[in-house]
């Protein structure tokens, strides 16, 4: 029996923890996707900012094409070069000398928070178990990042939550300063929120937060899900501060597509990890880090790099020129190629509308909560491309004003 995809379908075969859109995208190539009725649309979303070098890419094509002829998995029983390349690559390119390879960025994040209390455990006391995070924070989906999360609608329901984790206001550091203790094994952060609205971590926040750790023997973790692999214009985003966390998370564009994530950290750290204390069957496997390997060749470039915050700037510019036409955001905030346009008052509650607009009039893109649209596009967008999707994001506009 053939089988046609449609929405409708999905109703049925699908578990309904999704509303995706009607429209059923079939191919892509750079920042274009066209769906099934050959529709053509302008990628801004970049599927959550995994897409950092657009759809199909040709040097990603060949590299898995020519991995997928020589070994696709093993288990961690037996190690593989494609892992040992990437593993390489990355240490190299940050503070981190050690990696460790996952899925996806949720269960990076697990293994970071485990190893936290895994070393407190290890060099100081039983009872330093206590993570800090942060309201309006996202970690991921597992029971413990999303309890590690900041926004208490991702944990309704799934109760009881695991214990001895604080939330704090992000962007206070006299919060966690009058907070922390020598209970506490780890600090976890954004250095940008991404989920909760593209909101920038101050620098002496942070600085502030790596000074506290430092006292009270707490680890320092960097979530760089969203704001990693060159999406600020550098390669992560805690090169923009003179801030080095202890350990550092990387999933979504680390693989522009195939699903890996990597937890980075320090020799002296991950020797907490013993033999069997934790583990992925899927994790680095030699498909996706070959792919992923490629990747990370692409985007750490400083031509590649560069171009981001160009990139940046270009639709920075033409979205406050537009905005002042037509004043449909209170803020734009662009941090690289992450950017957050929040609505003001009279739109609250409007975002998933705008969303809905731009994608009849050939545009795609996110929301951030539901007062504010979010767009990721490819870090190699091509400026007519930047162009051609913000005049069809500014009819979109338009329509919202006129129909609010």
């Amino acid at each position: 029996m053939e089988c046609t995809a449609s929405r409708r379908l999905f109703n049925e075969v699908i578990v309904p923890n999704y509303s995706p859109s009607p429209i059923i995208p079939v191919r892509g190539a750079g920042s274009h996707l066209w769906d099934q009725e050959d529709k053509e649309y302008i990628d801004f979303a970049g599927g959550i900012a995994v897409n950092a070098l657009g759809h199909c890419h040709p040097e990603l094509v060949q590299a898995l094409h020519k991995q997928s002829q020589k070994l696709w998995h093993l288990s961690n029983a037996w190690t593989n070069e494609p892992a040992l390349k990437l593993a390489e690559q990355l240490t190299k390119a940050t503070f981190a000398q050690q990696a460790y390879f996952s899925n996806s960025g949720a269960e990076a994040n697990e293994a970071a928070l485990k190893l936290a209390r895994k070393y407190a455990k290890d060099h100081f006391d039983p009872e330093k178990t206590e993570i800090i995070a942060f309201d309006n924070s996202f970690h991921g989906r597992t029971l413990l990042t999303v309890s590690t999360g900041g926004q208490p609608k991702y944990c309704k329901g799934f109760e009881p939550l695991p214990g001895d984790i604080t939330h704090l206001p992000y962007n206070d550091l006299a919060s966690v300063e009058y907070h922390i203790s020598n209970k506490t094994c780890a600090v976890i952060v954004e250095p940008i929120q991404g989920e909760g609205g593209v909101i920038p971590a101050e620098p002496l926040f942070l600085e502030g937060l790596r000074t506290l750790c430092t006292q009270h023997n707490a680890l320092l973790i960097f979530d760089e899900i969203q704001t990693g692999m060159g999406r600020t214009g550098n390669l992560f985003a805690y090169q923009n501060y003179e801030v080095i966390p202890d350990i550092l998370t990387s999933a979504k564009a680390l693989g522009c597509g195939i699903p890996i994530g990597a937890m980075l950290t320090t020799k002296a750290i991950a020797e907490s990890f013993t033999i069997g204390s934790h583990g992925s069957t899927y994790g680095g496997n030699p498909l996706v880090c070959a792919v992923a390997s490629k990747a990370f060749e692409l985007i750490n470039d400083p031509v590649v790099l560069s171009g981001v915050k160009q990139r940046q700037r270009m639709f920075q510019s033409k979205l406050e020129l537009f905005n002042q036409k037509i004043g449909l955001f209170s803020h734009i905030r662009t941090e690289g190629l992450l950017i957050g346009c929040e609505l003001q008052k009279k739109w609250h509650g409007k975002a998933p509308a705008l969303k809905q607009l731009a994608e009849q009039e050939g545009v795609m893109v996110l929301t951030a909560g539901p007062n504010i649209l979010r767009l990721a596009p490819s870090l190699i967008i091509p400026p007519k491309d930047i162009s051609q999707g913000l005049e069809h994001l500014t009819t979109a506009m338009l329509a919202l004003k006129m129909d609010f």
